[in-house]
């Protein structure tokens, strides 16, 4: 069981690993859930993009992708966060690059906890479950 953070194309953000990881174990115990193997790639517009277009079909710029390997109650995936999107989200949503990077952080986890944020309604329970998450790392 273990949550690795890399870099790609980037520098590695100024996080605290060590409780950051402790804080996504928290996060995870909060949904009867318990992390296996979960690696955060952390990369530049660019390569988010490639990875969304190669994988995904998907043309556009986003600030992660999530790929879930889960098996029953634990988590598993590859985390890709574009560093340079959660600097513009911060940006444009008034908030402090690290509140805005464990925001992002937190998110993939929540995603393989299984909520989902594109569907009616979803997007509220995604932003619930984040600040909820949030409020368990301060």
């Amino acid at each position: 069981m273990a949550v690795t953070y890399q870099t790609e194309d980037t520098k590695m953000p100024a996080i605290k690993k060590k409780e950051t990881t402790e804080w996504i174990k928290s996060v995870a115990a909060s949904y009867e859930k318990r992390v296996g193997e979960i690696a955060y790639i952390f990369c530049s517009d660019e390569k988010i993009l490639e990875v969304n277009r190669q994988y995904l079909k998907h043309d556009y710029y986003t600030d992660i992708i999530t790929f879930d390997y889960c098996e029953g109650n634990k988590l598993s995936g590859d985390i890709f966060i574009s560093l340079d999107t959660v600097q513009t989200n911060s940006e444009q949503f008034h908030t402090t690059y690290n509140d805005e990077l464990h925001r992002t952080i937190i998110h993939g986890i929540l995603h393989l906890c299984g909520i989902n944020d594109k569907g009616p309604g979803e997007r509220e329970i995604m932003e619930a479950a984040e600040n909820k998450a949030l409020a368990m790392l301060k």
